[in-house]
């Protein structure tokens, strides 16, 4: 028998790179814009879905002709996933996109 001890799990590199500061601040920040952007998403659709369930008569107001406070509303919502990718978009290509690429540079040249 040999005192040698039996070889551990090796460590991949998206294992390290994971463990890393970088890594955690870059996701850090992706979950602080997409999560309360999902969820205001999601509250706004549910309003829409309760409202048009719930309250006929609201949604059936008039306003202007033959368009009603349900239509606004459903089309706000095509609206606002424009406004969201919108937003998304400039807030990746500003904050989020340059610091994703030092990174890769910095992991493709063995740096992290």
């Amino acid at each position: 028998m040999s005192d040698v001890p039996a070889p551990g799990p090796v460590e991949t590199d998206y294992q390290r790179v994971e463990r890393s500061e970088e890594f955690q601040s870059l996701r850090k920040a992706f979950r602080n814009f997409v999560f309360p952007m999902t969820a205001l998403f999601l509250v706004w659709y549910l309003l829409y879905a309760v409202l048009s369930t719930y309250a006929h008569e609201f949604m059936s107001i008039r306003v202007g002709g033959t368009f009603t406070v349900g239509l606004i509303f459903g089309l706000l919502q095509f609206a606002s996933t424009f406004v969201i990718t919108t937003v998304y978009a400039r807030w990746a290509n500003n904050k989020f996109d340059a610091r994703a690429k030092a990174m890769r540079e910095e992991i493709e040249e063995g740096q992290l």
